[in-house]
C-alpha cells in the first residue's frame, strides 16, 4: 500500500512555488505521491504537471475534476500534457461535483450526474488511450476531426473517480481504473464501497480497481483540540448528501468523526485499518489544519510507514 499527501499550501505568496516546495518536502520525507484538488482556483492538471516535472521522485494526481463544466476533449488534452510532462507519473481523478457548486458556479443544471459520468468516462477513455474519439452520447459528443494525441503520453492516463454511491461505483468499476473515496472510513470501505466497485470491475472483465482512500488525518498529542479544528474545517461536506451518507456508513455523525487524529501509534493503527478494508493507496489530506509542526510530524510518520 502506497502513501501520499494532498498538497494545500496555506496563504502562499505564489501557489505554484509553494506547491513545489511542499512536494520536495514530501519526497524527502519518503512519501510516494502528491495530489491536488480542483475548485475554481488553480488548474489542478497543470499544477500537477509542473510539480511532477520539478519533483521526479513523486507520482502526482488530481483529486478531483468535476465532470460538469468540463468537456472530455479539453480534459484529455490537459491530462495527456501532464502525463507527458511527468513521463508517466500523472493520475487523473474525476468527480460528480455537487449541485451547489455546479449550479451556482456554472449556471447549469445539476441533472443526471451518473449518466454524465458514464458518457464522460467513455469518451475520455477513447481519447487518452487512442488519441481519437467518435462518441455521440445523449449528454455529450466528442469527436476528433484532428488528432488529439500528445506525444509522450502514448501509454494513456490512469482514470480514477471520486465515487462512493452505488451507481457511481458501478460505473467506475466498469469504466475507470479505480476510485478516490473521501471521508469514507474503513467500515464504509469494507462493507459498501470496495465490494461494489470490485464486483462491477469483475463483471466488466476489468482488472481489480485501485482504491485510493483520501483520509483527513493529523498526528498530534492534543487530539480533542485538533478534531475541533477539523470539525469546522470539514463542515461544508456535511451539507452534501453523498458525503453525509458515507459519514454515517463509516459510523460517524460529523465529517471530523471519520478523521484520523492521534499520536503516531494511533494513526499508524488507523492506516492499517484502511489497508485491511481494501485500500491499495492512502492519501492524507488536511494535514496543514493544525499548523506546520503538526504537518511535518504527520508527514514524517507517513514517510516512515511508506518506507
Amino acid at each position: 500500500m502506497t502513501i501520499g499527501v494532498a498538497l494545500n499550501p496555506t496563504d502562499p505568496a505564489n501557489q505554484i512555488d509553494a506547491s513545489v516546495r511542499l512536494a520536495k518536502e514530501a519526497a524527502a520525507a519518503g512519501l510516494c505521491s502528491a495530489w491536488f484538488g480542483q475548485t475554481f482556483g488553480a488548474d489542478s492538471p497543470l499544477l500537477a504537471a509542473v510539480v511532477g516535472r520539478e519533483v521526479p521522485e513523486l507520482h502526482v494526481g488530481t483529486s478531483a475534476v468535476p465532470v460538469f463544466g468540463r468537456h472530455p476533449l479539453v480534459l484529455s488534452s490537459q491530462a495527456q500534457t501532464a502525463q507527458a510532462a511527468t513521463h508517466g507519473r500523472y493520475h487523473l481523478g474525476l468527480a460528480l461535483g455537487t449541485k451547489l457548486l455546479t449550479e451556482a458556479g456554472f449556471g447549469i443544471p445539476y441533472t443526471r450526474p451518473v449518466a454524465r459520468l458514464r458518457e464522460f468516462l467513455t469518451a475520455l477513455r477513447q481519447l487518452t488511450e487512442t488519441g481519437s474519439a467518435d462518441f455521440h452520447g445523449e449528454l455529450l459528443t466528442a469527436t476528433t476531426p484532428l488528432p488529439a494525441r500528445v506525444p509522450g503520453a502514448e501509454a494513456g492516463v490512469p482514470l480514477l473517480v471520486a465515487a462512493m454511491g452505488p451507481k457511481a461505483l458501478r460505473v467506475s468499476g466498469e469504466l475507470a481504473d479505480g476510485i478516490l473515496p473521501y471521508i469514507a472510513g474503513p467500515r464504509a470501505l469494507a462493507d459498501h464501497i470496495v465490494p461494489a466497485v470490485t464486483a462491477a470491475a469483475e463483471a466488466a472483465g476489468r482488472p481489480a480497481p485501485r482504491i485510493v482512500a483520501l483520509v483527513n488525518g493529523i498526528v498530534t498529542d492534543d487530539a480533542d483540540a485538533v478534531r475541533a479544528r477539523l470539525t469546522d474545517h470539514l463542515a461544508f461536506y456535511e451539507q452534501i448528501p453523498s458525503y453525509a451518507r458515507v459519514i454515517e456508513l463509516s459510523g460517524g455523525r460529523r465529517a471530523a468523526d471519520v478523521a484520523v487524529v492521534g499520536d503516531e501509534k494511533a494513526v499508524a493503527e488507523e492506516i492499517r485499518r484502511y489497508r485491511d478494508a481494501g485500500a491499495t493507496e492512502v492519501v492524507f489530506s488536511a494535514t496543514e489544519v493544525a499548523g506546520e509542526a503538526a504537518r511535518r510530524r504527520t508527514w514524517q510518520l507517513l514517510g516512515e510507514l511508506a518506507g
